[in-house]
């Protein structure tokens, strides 16, 4: 009996064994070959430039707030939105009945010191002669002399109200003080201003809408690698399918703090012969920071793309229990990846020194590979994100 029970376990063996080569044998043989499983992709020359990205707005080079200086109802206007103004041409009017009747009230003042000077003149003359002949004191004299000079003041002070009421006068006609183009008027007539303790906003005048600028934000990261005169394209939601040029003027040294985030203001130049780009619009502006022409270039799926068996190695750690890091000449090397070739049925690894970025492809700095290799972008046998070029998710069940 214990014979025979052992002769059935043993039978039971050996067809599992069996089983299992059986099926190790279907799963070798059914496999597909390298070349069908693994998806390709050439190495070829070109160009590639390196962009950096953010958000701005369209304004005017020049952009004048035209105000009042002194407060009033506003009686006319002779612009309105969009209206052509030249410089000096007359934009508004207010109501200058009080203004006349205080210049009035100078002049009248500046005769009356007119004729009280002249009066004084007279006395002064007067006094003169007779002081000549001793028949008033040196006393009399200098009062006679100090009463002219005090004329001569009084009418000096009247003559400077006169000026300044005239003033205050002229300036209840508001001019435009530079041509340009009306983009907002911010008063109606009937309306009451006042300047006491702050110039209100009577319009705005865009000097010249063919030359705009944007201003944009950009974030301390990427700014080092901005400079003047760096070509730009930008789009604008209203042209959605039309891209715009234009070129870096000025990197404002005046930060920006936002929570802790740092950004600094870069003007972007905009060239607008046809006038399309309005004030407000929002820009998308991409500067190029890095170009470069006719280099060796792999796809980023390359660089990405791990294979589906790739088993992370841990770090190495030394006695501290700190991680072994680079040497001194390897951090001098620059960045780097590995991206995967095929060599016969296999995936064989290169180590690539790599350069500029587009996002799509990157500029390969050293002969690791040459034009027309072609390098692994995708495992048509892996499921999630291993099939676009991502590295597989690294989850595993745990058995209890």
């Amino acid at each position: 009996m214990r014979k025979l029970l052992l002769n059935k376990w043993s039978i039971l063996l050996l067809l599992i064994i069996a089983g299992g080569g059986g099926y190790f044998y279907w799963q070798k043989s059914h496999q597909s070959p390298a070349a069908e499983r693994y998806k390709t992709q050439a190495v070829e020359f070109g160009d590639v430039n390196q962009t950096v990205s953010a958000n701005g707005t369209i304004n005017p080079v020049v952009l004048v707030n035209v105000g009042t200086q002194v407060s009033g109802t506003v009686k006319k206007l002779y612009v309105d939105f969009n209206g052509h103004v030249t410089k000096g041409q007359v934009l508004m009017e207010l109501d200058s009945s009080l203004f006349q009747a205080q210049a009035k009230q100078s002049e009248a003042n500046v005769a009356n010191a007119q004729a009280t000077l002249e009066l004084a003149t007279a006395n002064e003359a007067r006094a003169r002669s007779l002081y000549a002949k001793e028949y008033v004191s040196k006393q009399e004299l200098d009062q006679a002399t100090q009463a002219m000079k005090s004329a001569h003041a009084q009418v000096a002070l009247a003559r400077a109200q006169l000026e300044k009421d005239r003033t205050n006068l002229s300036y209840t006609v508001i001019r435009s003080p530079v041509s340009g183009v009306v983009v907002a008027r911010e008063v109606d007539v009937g309306q009451t201003v006042a300047a006491s303790f702050q110039t209100p906003t009577l319009f705005k005048i865009a000097q010249d809408l063919t030359q705009m600028q944007i201003d944009s934000s950009f974030a301390e990261a990427d700014i080092g690698s901005i400079k003047e005169g760096q070509a730009v394209r930008f789009t604008v939601d209203a042209f959605s399918s039309r891209s715009f040029k234009g070129s870096v003027r000025q990197v404002r040294l005046n930060p920006t703090t936002l929570q802790n985030v740092v950004t600094y203001d870069v003007v972007v130049a905009v060239a607008n012969p046809e006038q399309i780009l309005m004030p407000g619009m929002t820009a998308y502006v991409n500067i190029v920071v890095a170009e470069r022409k006719n280099v060796l270039l792999i796809p980023n799926a390359a660089l990405r793309f791990k294979p589906q068996d790739a088993a992370e190695k841990p770090a190495k750690r030394n006695g501290k229990g700190r991680g072994q890091g680079k040497g001194k000449d390897e951090k001098r090397e620059g960045p780097s990846g590995t991206v995967y070739v095929l060599a016969g049925n296999q995936l064989k690894p290169v180590k690539v020194k790599t350069g500029v970025t587009d996002n799509r492809f990157t500029e390969v700095l050293d002969d690791s590979l040459k034009d027309g290799d072609q390098v692994v972008v995708e495992d048509a046998q892996a499921a999630g994100p291993a099939v676009t070029g991502q590295p597989p998710s690294t989850l595993r069940m745990r058995m209890f």
